[in-house]
């Protein structure tokens, strides 16, 4: 039987803030979706509904899909009462129904002043369960990104959370880049834990001497041995470009069109040493 392609995708805000250049390169690249985090230099939750309508035109008029709306959710203190961000996801929901996304991408809460680990998890599983309840219900699938600072920045924690919430609506969006840059090894320390609920990959690598960001396969993200691994185990779905080769902050990164392209040919470049093909 011949495997399934894994379908290539990409941050478009990564590329610039106008979301027809973003289609444009991405297109060029040879990827028929994008994730969208942000476009016209606005967040995915502040977008209007005539601004999601007119993005959902334009992907149909260029033929390109959504793989998943990047939201913010859970980049947040744990502080804010649980239906705060039970809030946004409902923004977050509604977008993905004007885009047709199935996926959403969330976090799982800044600690902030809260003491105590045993309390803090406590706050977590209430606020990601909540969370993933209202995303079954909807018909969604959350994805929890392993972001350096919030608490699932760990494999033991992810691996936690994953197993207190045991939601069909809730998996993994695996970064190597951000495992690199919490002092984990990614493959080694990481991988057999959370490849069971590994459901999207976001790809960007790290060096572990000075945790700055690198195109894949120059750092520490164990992405050649991680790319084997997961077409062994039939890994079949999103693989997603987030270089942050320019810049990162709280919200997002920024790479433009040239170190963007850069950082698709050098994980494509990857995929193809391991065999795997990209649609």
């Amino acid at each position: 039987m011949t495997p399934e392609p894994w379908i290539l995708t990409g941050f478009g805000d990564e590329i610039h803030t106008d979301p027809r250049i973003q289609i444009a390169v991405l297109k060029a690249l040879g990827a028929k979706h994008i994730e969208i985090r942000s476009a016209w230099g606005t967040n995915i939750l502040d977008l209007s509904e005539p601004q999601l309508h007119e993005l959902r035109s334009l992907m149909d008029t260029n033929g390109i899909n959504v793989s998943a709306v990047a939201s913010p959710i859970g980049k947040v203190e744990i502080e804010l009462p649980v239906e705060h961000e039970v809030d946004r996801l409902r923004t977050a929901i509604r977008a993905a129904d004007i885009l047709k996304a199935k996926f959403i991408r969330i976090f799982s809460f800044h600690c902030g002043a809260a003491t105590g680990e045993a309390s803090i998890r406590d706050a977590v599983m209430e606020r990601m369960t909540a969370l993933a309840t209202l995303a079954e219900d909807a018909g969604v699938v959350l994805l929890h990104e392993n972001e350096k600072d919030i608490y699932g920045d760990n494999p033991a924690r992810i691996l936690d959370i994953m197993e207190t919430v045991d939601s069909p609506a809730l998996k993994v969006a695996w970064d190597p880049a951000n495992f690199v840059q919490v002092g984990i090894s990614p493959f080694d320390e990481a991988y057999a834990l959370l490849r069971p609920h590994v459901a999207y990959l976001q790809i960007k690598d790290a060096r572990a001497s000075d945790k700055v960001v690198v195109p894949a396969g120059e750092g520490d993200g164990d992405i050649p041995r991680t790319i084997s691994a997961l077409k062994a185990d039939g890994y079949s779905g999103f693989i997603s470009v987030e270089p942050h080769l320019a810049s990162a902050h709280l919200l997002g990164g920024f790479s433009g069109p040239a170190a963007f392209g850069d950082a698709t040919r050098a994980l494509t470049s990857i995929l193809a040493d391991a065999g795997v093909q990209t649609a």
